[in-house]
């Protein structure tokens, strides 16, 4: 399964947080090895903007020899169709990039059920959310993109959140959720630079 990892480095609430740096290490570094933890995982490809700010982000990816991808800043939606259709992938699995602890095996769990059910448009485990944040996970088909794309009634706001838009119009999509009954205590993702205090302990390279 292709892995495509949203990224940017104009973040509006902690700018350049994919490059910032714990135990040595920036924090895309910590989400890309634990991507590649999954077996199940063919490839990883991070689709950033063409924008300038984000060329320090493709220089750190060429320097680790990670593949990357550069369409639109704010379309993410767009963004990601590209991509997909560039690789000439009917499904693929999303994660962005403030996700730095995902668990690989949450991305088994969801690879399991794709390759169960055959024929769906999108698994999730945040409708309804029974994870916390910075474990979300999503396979989508690529077609329902080019669909959502070519729709008048489509926002800004379902432009940049992608997936806003089938959960919104939920009846028209098969939408398969998976859920957990374990009790987290955390967030795990790293929304404000404040984020990083409480989970420095969980950066270990």
């Amino acid at each position: 399964m292709l892995v495509i990892v949203q990224a940017r480095m104009s973040s509006k609430r902690f700018k350049g947080k994919v490059l910032h740096i714990i135990n040595k290490k920036p924090l895309i570094w910590y989400l890309i090895n634990n991507i590649k933890k999954s077996k199940k995982v063919s490839d990883v490809v991070i689709a950033t903007s063409k924008t300038k700010s984000d060329d320090l982000l493709v220089q750190y990816l060429k320097k680790i020899n990670i593949k990357y991808f550069r369409g639109s800043l704010n379309n993410v939606m767009k963004r990601l169709f590209d991509l997909s259709k560039k690789l000439k992938k009917k499904y693929f699995l999303r994660i962005s990039a403030d996700s730095p602890l995902i668990d690989y095996r949450i991305i088994n769990k969801a690879i399991l059920i794709a390759n169960k059910k055959k024929k769906f448009d999108l698994i999730t485990n945040v409708f309804p959310r029974s994870y916390p944040s910075g474990q979300s996970t999503e396979i989508i088909r690529s077609d329902i993109l080019r669909h959502a794309l070519n729709n008048p009634k489509i926002t800004r706001y379902d432009l940049e959140h992608v997936t806003s838009f089938f959960y919104k119009n939920n009846k028209k999509y098969k939408i398969i959720n998976f859920s957990t009954k374990k009790k987290y205590f955390n967030k795990f993702s790293i929304d404000y630079k404040k984020d990083l205090g409480a989970l420095k302990e969980y950066f270990k390279a």
